[in-house]
């Protein structure tokens, strides 16, 4: 698989072709960090790799979830993963390495996908654009010289560019929704404790801020919240049950998708 053929498919699009035999999880792999590789030092969407790691993992047996064997990227922002640094976009935090997953890492596991690193964040996912002392601005993959938004700034930049076709993302106050309209992506907040983050974001920001994904197409966007929303045990603060399966609802057709797979973005700058 090429990366340019990686990067014309949405994640539920890649998951059917390694399903299929027509690529491997190790390759889709491989095509994301070319891709990360050559664009990444203009955007500064990933702040930390873990490309060995997921190389092995490629190699391993995966959960058959519904995006199995598909590169993901993690928000730097309160989700722990093991062995990985959390810095929040703060020098305050620029030590903190987890031991163990968070609950909503395990859940994006249990998806079938392979985290490759973690993307770009402000401090604390305080402002609307992504740029922090610690970690710098992150760029927009149709013009580095606009904002990608924020906070999941970083994010959105990696999937728009094509790195990955679906990453995590959080919200409070706009922070998928914002970078997903500076980049053009789908960015959904969803209800309160329907994608529970437990024990680590618990009652975060008093319910305010919630967790789910930053997608090129609504179908991915969809698949991703049935295989993320199971209730916790105890919630105090359940999400009415669902009337079924969102994918159902809005189909499974991926539509058009926009890549930005030319050589010059509209500044006329390579990425």
């Amino acid at each position: 698989m090429t990366p340019e053929e990686y990067a014309a498919l949405d994640g539920l699009g890649l998951a059917e072709a390694i399903r299929k035999g027509r690529t491997t999880p190790l390759e889709a792999v491989d095509a994301a960090i070319a891709i990360i590789e050559r664009r990444n030092p203009v955007l500064n969407a990933v702040v930390h790799t873990a490309f060995e790691e997921a190389r092995r993992q490629a190699l391993g047996d995966l959960p058959d979830g519904p995006f199995r064997g598909v590169p993901f990227l993690i928000k730097d922002l309160a989700m722990p993963v093991a062995g990985w640094p959390r810095t929040s976009g703060s020098r305050f935090a620029r030590h903190i390495v987890d031991r163990q997953d968070g609950g909503l890492t395990a859940r994006y596991r249990r998806s079938g996908v392979i985290p490759l690193g973690k993307t770009n964040t402000p401090e604390y996912g305080i402002t609307g654009t992504t740029e922090s002392a610690l970690l710098g601005p992150c760029r927009n993959p149709w013009n580095p010289g606009h904002i990608a938004g924020g906070s999941s700034g970083g994010s959105a930049a990696a999937v728009a560019s094509g790195m990955v076709p679906l990453a995590h993302a959080s919200d409070g106050l706009g922070s998928i929704r914002i970078p997903a309209a500076c980049c053009g992506l789908v960015g959904l907040k969803v209800t309160r404790d329907r994608v529970p983050n437990l024990p680590d974001g618990f009652d975060y920001a008093a319910g305010f801020v919630v967790d789910h994904v930053v997608t090129r197409t609504v179908r991915d966007s969809a698949a991703m919240l049935d295989a993320t929303d199971a209730p916790e045990p105890d919630n105090p603060y359940p999400a009415p049950p669902k009337a079924g399966p969102y994918l159902d609802e809005v189909g499974r057709a991926p539509g058009r998708l926009r890549i930005t797979w030319s050589s010059e973005t509209a500044s006329g700058r390579p990425i």
